[in-house]
């Protein structure tokens, strides 16, 4: 079943390009109804998802080189089953919203929305960690022609930044990927994910992997500050390419931090959670502010992710279950109102061909039931209670304020920051007077855009109000993340204090051996336990431990 969901729309993007470029309007219905198709998958994968379960579902495995240990491997969690049905609910609704602002090349734009959609699938559902970078990079392709071939007039500058930022990080990714490869024992190499988060990576290697996993993952969500490539990016792509880009790319840096960054480097993520809380509070600080301070509304709504995904930095790296939940939740939350926002610019910016506020002003007067629909996104966005960003910001908030309550309390001020530039985006926008040149273009929005917002107000309504079924979904998978990275932060902490005490009691000890002790290194390895960094594993599914290499002494990595 994943496959099909994953290769469908690639299938589409072929037929798509066997279709005559002429035919503008079976092209636009071909690729509607393929993203349809692939939703239609997805929505029997949740069906079908055992939600009790925390262990990967609907797993597929092949061997692609087996020689090298590389293969096609993809399943389903609890995490990646929310991002998924993420990923097949935005591509129909951007490509629908997409018949208004894209009139030029659309069959070359359809096929690249449809390959878009292949890489971002794959991305949440690899198990591989070839096959992983192998999507992740084929995500770069489409959207680079996206901005660079459909964009506003700095689409060049926008679409050449936005690629090098993320090669960039996705540099290090590689390199981490291959050292992960090499520093394995002959016999065990692989790169399998579920193999090498159970065999675990501790010491000062599995510090430096962490961190060059973690730089890629940065760079996309985006976490302050390596955020300066998106907000051009936004504000240069077509619409359905920014509300891609803000529902699903940014999602891909947050999902592999909870994958990869706290899954195979447990004991790092723990040491180093402080410091990513503190770049997520001061992300979500800054992008208030800063948005607050634009005048291009497309901006201002870039500008807002950074505070955003600031609050699910702040959950992933609170590591309890509140805060790692609400994190997940609220990349799908940030999905669908800032894909919602997005989108509302794209109808302002049809009718007027501006994004400045300065051009607007008493838009509601003309179009009452577009600013209905302004008012529950913005809400939405602000976390207004019954709303669905209410639901993932409190269980954030919770979560962070159990690990740092200061820093909690200077993250809270981000829902007022949000609410502060949102109501009066919408002031300046909605309300007054009627400054648009030529105010006769501004006409109620139709059916085929009404088409287009009604599945996202509905979720802002559905998790808002009963967040049971989408939490239910992630509860186990979260949890079980959780339990391995605190059973690590424990049992680094025990070692940390056995070590202390071996030092303390053998001190008066110095000098003098009781006889059939023995002397040098192994005496304190039989006297008390090394400071080993363990496997860092949880038991296998046969029920014995999975052999993987390891990091042994405290102040070093091995191989064992």
């Amino acid at each position: 079943m994943l496959s099909w969901l994953i290769f469908l729309p690639a299938l589409g993007a072929g037929v798509v390009a066997l279709l005559p470029g002429r035919a503008t309007g079976l092209v636009r219905w071909v690729g509607l109804l393929i993203a349809l198709a692939t939703l239609g998958v997805a929505i029997r994968l949740w069906a079908l998802f055992d939600p009790s379960q925390a262990a990967m579902q609907f797993v597929e495995g092949r061997a692609w080189a087996p020689g090298l240990g590389i293969a096609y491997h993809v399943g389903a969690d609890g995490i990646s089953l929310l991002l998924v049905g993420l990923t097949a609910l935005t591509f129909p609704v951007a490509l629908l919203a997409s018949w208004s602002s894209v009139t030029e090349q659309v069959k070359g734009f359809t096929a690249a929305m449809l390959l878009l959609e292949t890489a971002v699938l794959g991305t949440f559902l690899a198990l591989d960690l070839v096959l992983f970078f192998v999507f992740w990079e084929a995500v770069l392709v489409p959207m680079y022609f996206l901005i660079g071939l459909w964009g506003g007039p700095a689409r060049t500058y926008a679409a050449n930044k936005f690629l090098l930022y993320t090669m960039a990080g996705s540099a290090f990714m590689l390199v981490a990927i291959v050292a992960l490869y090499i520093l394995a024992p002959a016999g065990e190499r692989t790169f399998d994910l579920l193999t090498l988060q159970e065999a675990g990576v501790g010491g000062p290697a599995g510090r430096w992997l962490f961190w060059a996993f973690t730089v890629a993952f940065a760079v996309k969500v985006p976490v302050w500050p390596l955020h300066t490539w998106l907000p051009d990016a936004h504000v240069e792509a077509p619409t359905p390419g920014s509300v891609v880009l803000a529902a699903l790319l940014l999602k891909m840096g947050a999902y592999g931090l909870v994958r990869f960054s706290l899954g195979l480097f447990p004991e790092a993520a723990a040491a180093f959670a402080p410091v990513m809380a503190l770049l997520g509070i001061v992300g979500i600080v800054y992008g208030g502010i800063v948005s607050w301070a634009q005048a291009d509304l497309k901006r201002l709504v870039a500008y807002s992710s950074v505070s955003h995904l600031g609050f699910v930095t702040l959950g992933i790296f609170a590591m309890n279950p509140e805060g790692l939940q609400g994190a997940v939740l609220q990349m799908v939350n940030h999905g669908i109102s800032t894909g919602a926002l997005f989108l509302i610019v794209g109808v302002l910016y049809d009718r007027l061909h501006t994004r400045q506020l300065a051009d607007y002003g008493g838009v509601a007067a003309r179009m009452p039931g577009f600013a209905a629909i302004v008012t529950i996104v913005m809400l939405s966005s602000a976390a207004l209670p019954g709303t669905n960003g209410f639901v993932g910001e409190f269980l954030i908030l919770l979560g962070a304020f159990r690990r740092t309550p200061l820093g909690t309390v200077v993250a809270a001020s981000g829902v007022i920051l949000s609410a502060v530039y949102l109501l009066w985006a919408y002031q300046r926008v909605m309300q007054g007077p009627l400054r648009a040149r030529h105010p006769e273009r501004l006409t109620e929005v139709g059916a085929r855009e009404v088409l287009v917002f009604a599945p996202l107000l509905a979720l802002i309504f559905a998790i808002g109000l009963a967040p049971g079924p989408f939490l239910r979904r992630s509860e186990a998978s979260v949890r079980a993340v959780v339990a391995r990275v605190e059973a690590v932060a424990d049992r680094a902490r025990m070692e940390a204090v056995g070590k202390a005490g071996c030092g303390a009691a053998a001190a008066p000890q110095a000098g003098r051996r009781p006889q059939g002790t023995p002397a040098g290194p192994r005496a304190a390895a039989q006297g008390c336990a090394r400071g080993q960094l363990l496997d860092h594993r949880a038991p296998s599914r046969s029920g014995a431990v999975r052999s993987g290499w390891r990091a042994v002494g405290p102040d070093r990595g091995e191989s064992g």
